[in-house]
């Protein structure tokens, strides 16, 4: 099934434009993604590990769920949507946290992926073994708690993926909470 984005400028306007997922990433258009992260009652954010089909990131340790959010979706929609997809868990806009957005621009091969990305929290307990994993995106997942997550980021992102902007984000909301307790 064709994905169609909605398309904007370098300020994150939109053009009224939309435009199919291939032509955004063979022509470099700017639009929206988001990343979500749950969190458990003890602190750690399941990750899943991107399939081994994968075009950008194979086989690395990801965001919980993330991906593009659809023309005429708003960011919370898309992290609904693709949670669901992704892992199976049904998620209402009361789970979901907005917690920031910073813009990426990442080349791989021959994608040039230029994003708005919109992060979001959900604090939920989750039987990881119970999941039902989109297997053409995701091949397992895990909890990984947050020292684990800040030593891989200095140890040159050891194993999971390089998108700075996702794992700042993560670490500065545990900040956040640690320092409001």
């Amino acid at each position: 099934m064709e994905e169609f984005f909605d398309i904007l400028n370098e300020n994150g306007e939109y053009l009224n434009e939309v435009q199919t997922r291939d032509k955004c990433h063979k022509e470099g258009l700017w639009h929206k993604a988001i990343a979500v992260f749950i969190i458990n009652s003890k602190g750690q954010v399941l990750l899943q590990k991107r399939s081994s089909n994968k075009k950008m990131w194979p086989n690395m340790w990801d965001i919980t769920s993330g991906g593009h959010v659809l023309s005429g979706e708003f960011g919370f929609q898309a992290a609904i949507r693709e949670t669901k997809e992704e892992l199976g868990v049904n998620l209402d806009r009361e789970d979901i946290t907005f917690i920031g957005s910073v813009i990426s621009n990442n080349k791989k091969n021959d994608i040039l992926d230029k994003h708005f990305n919109e992060y979001y929290i959900v604090n939920k307990d989750i039987d990881e073994t119970k999941l039902k994993l989109q297997k053409e995106e995701v091949s397992e997942v895990k909890w990984m708690d947050k020292q684990e997550i800040i030593n891989r980021i200095k140890n040159n992102y050891d194993g999971i993926t390089d998108k700075t902007g996702c794992w700042e984000y993560l670490v500065k909301y545990y900040d956040l909470i640690e320092n409001n307790k």
